[in-house]
Order: structure tokens, then C-alpha cells, then sequence
């Protein structure tokens, strides 16, 4: 049997309040929440999936801005392992209200609403790379080697 790993990409948006653009979603059966994120698509540039999935999941288009890092999860429902790739990126505009399947709705929490979460949202990564952000981890987003750009 093959090991297949998934790849993904996530997103840190903060507006100028302070607050984090998180995705509120049924996952197993579970309402939970997370970071704009999903799967990067075959032959897709991982700058186009931040970019896709961040608008197909809340309707706001965003430009990355820096790389945070490769995080790696291996989910206990499933047993699959994640590498989700994480980017900082500055929220643009929404320009639709039309959201994925799954997808309850997009909202704009503080940090301290989002650590009340608790056990609601998705993964330890979610909160993990928010304080990733916070502490001011970033990398050129040319770290990333893709050959689909």
C-alpha cells in the first residue's frame, strides 16, 4: 500500500480590527471552524489555491503576502496526514456571498474568540498558526519552489 499524504493551503487574513477571517463548516458531522484551507489541485500553482480557496470558502479575494511554513497533522477521524502549506495574505474584497458546499459561513474573530473555540475548531493547526503569525514567523513567498508558476 501507498503512503498519499494530502496537500493544502491555509489562510491568515487579520482586517485592520484585529480580527482572523475564519471558514465555519460541517466536517465529520461536526460544525467546526478554520482557516480558509482545502486541497491544492493537480497541476494548480499553490498561490492559486490560496487564492481559490479562500474566495470559494467566504467569498473574499486576497493577495498572499508571506509564507509562514509546511505544517504537518495527521487527523485522528481519518488517519490521513495533511502538509498544509500556510500563508499570510491581505483580504481585498468580498465579492460574493455564494460559498462552498459545507461551508455554514465566514466570520471575523478575534484571537480571543477564536481560543474560546476550543474543541470546535478543526485541527490544533488552526490556532497554531495564528500564534505562528502573531509572533512574526513569515518567509519571502519565493521560498516556496513551485513549478506551476
Amino acid at each position: 500500500m501507498t503512503w498519499k499524504p494530502h496537500a493544502t493551503v491555509a489562510v491568515i487574513a487579520e482586517d485592520n480590527l484585529g480580527r482572523f477571517l475564519l471558514v465555519e463548516e460541517v466536517s465529520n458531522g461536526k460544525v467546526v471552524f478554520n482557516q480558509p484551507a482545502g486541497h491544492i489541485e493537480e497541476d494548480e500553482a499553490i498561490l492559486d489555491a490560496v487564492r481559490r480557496e479562500t474566495l470559494e470558502e467566504t467569498g473574499w479575494e486576497v493577495e498572499p503576502s508571506y509564507f509562514l511554513g509546511v505544517y504537518t497533522y495527521k487527523a485522528p477521524a481519518n488517519g490521513a496526514t495533511y502538509y498544509r502549506f500556510c500563508y499570510a495574505a491581505k483580504a481585498l474584497r468580498q465579492v460574493t456571498s455564494e460559498l462552498d458546499t459545507g461551508i455554514i459561513a465566514s466570520h471575523w474573530l478575534t484571537l480571543d474568540e477564536i481560543r474560546h473555540l476550543g474543541q470546535q475548531l478543526r485541527s490544533p493547526l488552526v490556532l497554531q498558526c495564528i500564534e505562528d503569525y502573531r509572533n512574526g514567523r513569515q518567509f519571502p513567498l519565493d521560498v516556496v519552489i513551485d513549478g506551476q508558476t
